[in-house]
């Protein structure tokens, strides 16, 4: 690997940590020696790159610092297009009308030599034959209650057509062949609910609730450890 290829992995490693990351670790992620690991580290400190940390602790890249984008390789490239292939075919119509966004403003950006890779690129996400079931509230004002923790309320109906309005705190949203599933803390049960975006007739955003979305995510998580342990792990998203 040329220096200067193995100097942006690197960052892009730092990148990918939160935590100080040793030079051991980054050793053996980029298969070099410690020894090299060191001196790449020295240059790019060198070269104004915000790294802190020192041999023997560990290494991590300040935030703020970001790479043009006209420095992605061609796999991050690839990554990106099927990542995009897959939204546009699974997201709701904003979310699809998105990703055809952010491939035009990566294909902007990058230099001629790699805009083949990505709007002449060979790798695809096909359409499923399945539909997606049809839902009749639009997904965005959701997407927006998950980005910044808001309480919202929902007419909902179980699997029998019973409904039943809920005051859920909306953390998270999976996507499945046919269905979305709103992953949230559901007030009138006091425990973690998931809850098919095609069931809900009526959506209402209010204030943020009481709770950080990272940390909902992270218990609702360990619970999901825990069943696993308990050989239930097929239990993660059943839905109220």
């Amino acid at each position: 690997m040329a220096r200067s290829d193995r100097l942006l992995t690197l960052v892009q490693h730092l990148r990918r940590h939160r935590r100080p990351v040793t030079a051991d670790t980054l050793a053996s992620e980029l298969e070099v020696s410690v020894r090299t690991v060191y001196r790449d580290i020295a240059l790019l400190t060198g070269n104004q790159v915000p790294i802190r940390g020192e041999a023997g602790i560990g290494y991590v890249l300040e935030p703020g610092f970001d790479l043009p984008p006209m420095m992605l390789t061609p796999d991050e490239i690839e990554a990106i297009l099927v990542g995009m292939h897959f939204v546009r075919n699974r997201g709701d119509a904003s979310l699809a009308r998105a990703a055809d966004d952010v491939v035009a403003r990566v294909g902007a950006v990058l230099p001629p030599a790699l805009r083949p890779v990505l709007f002449e690129g060979s790798l695809y996400a096909p359409a499923f034959e399945a539909r997606i079931a049809r839902e009749s509230v639009d997904m965005g004002p959701l997407r927006e209650a998950i980005r910044k923790g808001l309480r919202t309320t929902i007419d909902y109906a179980d699997a029998h057509g019973k409904q039943t309005r809920r005051t859920i705190w909306p953390f998270a949203l999976a996507y499945f062949d046919t269905v979305r599933v709103v992953v949230a803390w559901c007030e009138m049960r006091e425990d973690f609910r998931n809850f098919r975006t095609d069931r809900i007739s009526n959506m209402t955003l209010a204030e943020r609730y009481p709770a950080r979305r990272a940390k909902l995510l992270r218990r609702w998580q360990r619970e999901q450890d825990h069943k696993c342990g308990q050989s239930r792990c097929g239990e993660g998203y059943v839905t109220d």
